[in-house]
């Protein structure tokens, strides 16, 4: 199963490697011939994709690996790590757009008359909306289905460079329809566009900062959680829950009581029961540790007769 799921990541990440390609060099050409700043910037954003794919490549290959001595709850992070590195990737991208685009409107206000982009930069930026749409809707689709945060980052990315080329064909189409007067328009939309990346690249980062630094997981999950253990009347009480994600799997550790009464293969049969039901709810790989206490207190081995 672990296998199949790498090999599906692999084969989505690949596909979108080779339109990143492509794209970036058709964007840069167009940008470049095409005198547009917006274009440029897009095609900045789209090597970003491209380096992250790579990064995706990387760490999943090296995430499916199970558990080992110097891992024993396998290695499900580094796929967190890659989504981390997706999500500062596009930020620093992003950033950088804005950064460009002011300089160009800095530049605007000061009196310079900036060069009109031409047609074919409108051409790439309406080519480019496609196809990474596209690439999204795909990207997206498997990344549910494989349940990959690092696919899912993926796809924003790919969502990320569609909404880029929109800003892109905005600015560049009202320059070219309007005249040399509104060229400053192209520069504009590139801020706009780096603006929007910024947001997005936060809500790709702060999720995996989230897992990293331990963080539980959302609250109806844990009440969920309560609810299936308390399907069996012979449990109750759960207490001392901590959850947490490794990867794409979850981990749950909690307490529970029972009648003290109990032999223990009947306990021990219950906790297992109790494990399977959260198993079939979050995976069959979920990490799940309860401990048993019972309902009539224990007496003290010191104080017990000799």
């Amino acid at each position: 199963m672990e296998q199949s799921r790498e090999k599906g990541i692999y084969r989505v990440t690949l596909w979108g490697s080779f339109g990143n390609l492509l794209l970036l060099a058709f964007k840069f050409v167009c940008g470049i011939v095409g005198h547009s700043q917006a274009m440029i910037a897009d095609a900045v954003h789209s090597l970003s994709d491209f380096v992250t794919d790579i990064v995706v490549l990387v760490f999943v290959g090296i995430s499916a690996r199970p558990e080992d001595e110097s891992h024993d709850y396998g290695h499900g992070k580094f796929e967190t790590v890659a989504s981390l590195f997706i999500g500062m990737a596009l930020a620093a991208a992003a950033i950088g757009i804005v950064v460009s685009g002011s300089v160009k409107f800095a530049a605007w206000l000061g009196g310079e008359q900036l060069p009109a982009p031409g047609k074919l930069a409108l051409v790439a930026a309406l080519f480019s909306i496609v196809i990474k749409e596209v690439m999204y809707q795909y990207t997206a689709a498997k990344g549910r289905k494989l349940e990959s945060s690092a696919l899912k980052a993926n796809a924003w990315h790919h969502r990320s460079d569609a909404l880029s080329s929109v800003g892109a064909a905005v600015g560049i189409g009202g320059a070219i329809l309007l005249g040399n007067r509104w060229t400053v328009l192209d520069p504009l939309a590139s801020i706009v566009v780096g603006a929007m990346l910024v947001k997005v690249a936060w809500d790709l980062i702060w999720p995996g900062i989230s897992e990293l630094t331990e963080g539980s997981l959302p609250e109806e999950t844990e009440k969920e959680i309560v609810e299936i253990l308390l399907s069996d009347p012979a449990l109750s009480e759960p207490h001392n829950l901590r959850t947490r994600r490794i990867g794409n799997r979850i981990a749950i550790e909690v307490h529970i009581r029972m009648d003290g009464g109990m032999p223990l293969e009947q306990a021990h049969l219950r906790a297992t029961m109790a494990e399977d039901r959260l198993r079939e709810r979050f995976g069959k790989s979920t990490h799940i540790i309860i401990h048993m206490e019972p309902h009539r207190p224990v007496r003290n081995a010191d104080s017990a007769p000799r």
